[in-house]
């Protein structure tokens, strides 16, 4: 059975131009192609579209969904698994709530004094998390949730964390290297590789003291593992720069990486509205990304090609940074598109 995109899209109830749009990032390619071009779907297709949207109506963005398809174990599972057990933790957190505020109704009637300060601040923080995340969002950060799997595992890492630093460790020692690239590979896995959650985290530990206490870190704990981080990756770049290149990308990766969640959170809106990588939405986040690579390698083409091999040729630099394939092969059709038109 073969199907043309615009009998597909009848079918599905989707547009030809959605579909026309999976093909372009590579999440929902034909596997077959007509004498005249026309574009045309298997059962093999279907079936993986099926898959797309039965993700899509678990809240899954379309970048997130492609990882989870390109895994040769098509991690279904443990994502039902996550929301099973963040359901179980909010039902939970109901209850204790449940508890509390009938323990506060009986205290009124009494006329006991209310020891209302610890109630307080847990409403002040609810409100602050509400302030960032949807309540769906803060359902799917169970590192964040007392109780779970994921939540002794963060703060075992942050425990770590914490000691390293305060014993004065250097940020690029092989420990705190190593501590570092786990951190942020633990980070990802914990945020389900969505950069907006990385960019709210960031920028509620900044701005709330209150929670830092409940991420287990202060900024400068941040700041040193980045830097420990960023260690890693510059210690694979020193392979394929002369020394004077090096010097450079040392002295301004940090600074222009810290720019690149949000340059991540952008690319990933305009795959979720479908928008094409010529478009000039697209095209202006390109120059942001070559901005990005000039503030950091330099304007000298040799260097920047340079670093453009070693980002193909090790697959490890990509580690810890929530690069999606799908996010990677829009933002290289937009370059590509940046410049044609130069």
């Amino acid at each position: 059975m073969l199907l043309k995109v615009g009998e597909l899209a009848k079918q599905t109830g989707l547009t030809v131009r959605a579909l026309h749009h999976y093909d372009d990032i590579g999440l929902l390619q034909p596997s077959v192609r007509s004498d005249a071009g026309y574009r045309l779907y298997t059962r093999k297709d279907i079936t993986r579209l099926h898959q797309i949207q039965a993700l899509r109506g678990l809240g899954m963005s379309l970048a997130e969904i492609h990882t989870v398809l390109e895994d040769p174990n098509l991690a279904l599972l443990p994502i039902i698994d996550q929301q099973i057990q963040a359901i179980d933790q909010r039902l939970t957190e109901q209850k204790k709530l449940r508890n509390q505020l009938s323990k506060l109704k009986s205290q009124i009637i009494s006329g006991e004094e209310l020891g209302l300060e610890d109630w307080l601040k847990t409403l002040e923080l609810i409100a602050m998390f509400e302030k960032y995340f949807t309540k769906e969002e803060l359902e799917k950060l169970t590192f964040l949730q007392a109780g779970t799997k994921s939540h002794q595992e963060w703060q075992e890492l942050t425990q770590a964390a914490n000691a390293l630093f305060n014993a004065g460790e250097p940020s690029n020692s092989e420990a705190a290297q190593d501590l570092a690239r786990k951190w942020m590979k633990t980070l990802e896995h914990n945020t389900r590789a969505n950069p907006e959650w990385l960019v709210k985290l960031n920028a509620i530990n900044s701005a709330a003291p209150e929670f830092q206490e409940k991420l287990g870190v202060t900024p400068e704990v941040v700041e040193f593992l980045l830097k420990a981080f960023s260690e890693s990756k510059l210690s694979i770049f020193a392979r394929y720069l002369s020394d004077d290149e090096f010097t450079f990308l040392k002295g301004n990766y940090i600074r222009e990486m810290k720019k690149w969640p949000q340059l991540l959170v952008d690319i990933e809106k305009l795959i979720d509205a479908e928008v094409t990588p010529d478009s000039d939405g697209a095209k202006r986040l390109a120059q942001q990304w070559l901005s990005m690579l000039q503030g950091y390698a330099g304007k000298n083409p040799s260097t920047q090609e340079k670093i453009r091999t070693a980002m193909q040729s090790e697959p490890s630099l990509a580690d810890g940074t929530w690069l999606k394939p799908v996010t990677l092969q829009f933002l290289e059709k937009a370059v590509a598109a940046l410049m044609r038109g130069a």
